[in-house]
């Protein structure tokens, strides 16, 4: 039981600290991630705060790819609504400065995606489960037998022109979020010696059996 409790304290951990990075993202006021011009232009569309639409896209796409056979973990879940819970929650507080200009705004950028690389490091860690984005983005590279750099290029390039269209920010910020997010997890990832490709993400029926073995 100990484990277990462990595994979901780095979750939660994980999806906090990548809440905290798109937050330091969206005070660098020099253009949002793409999938947060997407959440921000939504949200501006449907009077919705950005957290919000965020767990609304979240559970769209946990039924598009459940629907293509993909696993859905109790970690994709719990991604889908505290991602947008915690951000809405940061940003309501006022704990992160606003840029007052461009340079700190680059300065805070490149912050906001290694703290989001952290954050990645302890959800996937966890191994409860691959988040909804990331889950499309596999689906993508399944079906159409493409790179999956390609297909992670391709979706976000589409939810940044359909963000852009719905009224969301698009700045320098964006290219460079889009850029160093690879890089900024890969320095992350070996600066702490972690391979994904050794974990073993559980569904919500193996978690919920493991539980069930424990108590029994």
């Amino acid at each position: 039981m100990r484990h277990f409790t462990l595994r979901f304290l780095s979750l939660l951990l994980g999806i906090f600290l990548y809440s905290v990075g798109i937050a330091l993202a969206i005070k660098a006021s020099i253009g949002y991630a793409p999938w947060e011009v997407f959440h921000a232009g939504l949200g501006i569309t449907i009077g919705l705060s950005i957290g919000t639409a965020s767990i609304i896209v979240g559970i769209v796409v946990v039924v598009m790819v459940t629907v293509f056979g993909e696993k859905v973990g109790f970690g994709t879940l719990m991604s889908m609504v505290l991602t947008g819970v915690f951000l809405d929650a940061i940003l309501r507080v006022s704990i992160i400065p606003q840029a007052q200009n461009y340079f700190t705004g680059i300065i805070m950028l490149i912050i906001g995606l290694f703290v989001i690389a952290l954050g990645s490091y302890f959800y996937i860690k966890s191994a409860f489960g691959v988040g909804p984005r990331d889950n499309l983005m596999i689906v993508l590279t399944r079906k159409t037998k493409l790179p999956v750099g390609v297909c992670r290029s391709v979706v976000e390039l589409t939810v940044v022109l359909a963000g852009w269209c719905l009224g969301g920010m698009i700045g320098y910020g964006t290219v460079i979020s889009a850029v160093m997010i690879g890089f900024c997890i890969q320095v992350v990832f070996k600066l702490l010696k972690f391979d994904t490709t050794a974990v073993e993400h559980e569904t919500i029926a193996q978690t919920l059996k493991s539980l069930y073995q424990r108590k029994g």
